[in-house]
């Protein structure tokens, strides 16, 4: 399926205001998706025998830099039995505090493979997945402070009394 008739089938099962962008250059064509429907998108582009987006190869969360002060997720889906590819993003403002993490729904219901997925975005980014069945540090020890590709990250000097280069 084209874009175009993926673009229709979602607009045709959850209404006009899922997809709320398309990004055609470069590439990877995306549809930009509202964040409220990522999971349900998701499960719909598996389930449905038209799309069968059977694979999650890749989710990547995303800093739009300070002075945009907005965070996203990428969400690259592979239908294995179709041999095609969908690149969707969903994106939110957010204030950079600390306190008040970016917040997207999970799809680890909808595939396994984004539970790792969703705790590196969490670790490295503080991307917060709502119904997430086990967000916690991936990579880092969980008493570090802050999320290291975040823009804004300042490198501590100490570690538990060793010195970061």
């Amino acid at each position: 399926m084209s874009l175009e008739e993926i673009k229709l089938l979602l607009t045709d099962k959850f209404g006009e205001n899922v997809v709320i962008g398309e990004e055609t250059t470069g590439l990877q064509p995306a549809l930009v998706i509202d964040p409220d429907y990522i999971a349900d998108v998701c499960l719909e582009l598996r389930n449905n025998p038209k799309t069968y987006f059977d694979f999650l190869s890749c989710l990547s969360g995303v800093d739009y830099g300070i002075e945009a002060g907005r965070f996203g997720v990428v969400y690259h889906l592979a239908s294995i039995p179709y041999q095609t590819q969908l690149t969707l993003k969903i994106s939110k403002t957010n204030n950079r505090d600390l306190e008040e993490l970016p917040s997207f729904p999970s799809i680890s219901s909808v595939y396994h493979a984004a539970d790792w997925h969703e705790r590196e975005a969490y670790d490295m980014l503080g991307i917060f997945f709502e119904g997430h069945p086990d967000l916690r540090r991936i990579l880092l020890p969980d008493d570090w402070d802050g999320f290291p590709l975040r823009k804004d990250y300042k490198t501590a000097e100490y570690y538990k009394g060793i010195k970061i280069d």
